[in-house]
């Protein structure tokens, strides 16, 4: 297995994370595009020491920007809804 700092990237603050964490007990992270369920269930579980339920991962493709008179494409991007079990608690603000 990779080190846990290598899957897990941060934490997304958004508006539709938090109202997930509160109505769900979901939690979003961004992670390493190459890694895979099993590898971020792990290091979740490792590193913030709470049991997971379920995870579920999503992949953004990066958008293309302009630059003044350059064209760009930011870098493609992985997320990860991770369900925690049931009495469970993860919070990134105030500590584990």
């Amino acid at each position: 297995m990779k080190n846990v700092f290598d899957v897990i990237k941060r934490p997304l603050f958004t508006e539709k994370g938090s109202s997930l964490k509160e109505s769900e007990n979901k939690v979003l992270i961004e992670v390493a595009r190459e890694s895979n369920k099993i590898e971020i269930k792990k290091a979740v579980e490792e590193l913030f020491k709470v049991k997971v339920e379920k995870v579920a991962t999503i992949k953004a493709h990066g958008k293309m920007k302009k630059y003044g008179k350059f064209a760009g494409k930011t870098s493609d991007r992985k997320k990860a809804l991770i369900t925690l079990k049931e009495g469970e608690k993860l919070d990134f603000i105030e500590g584990a």
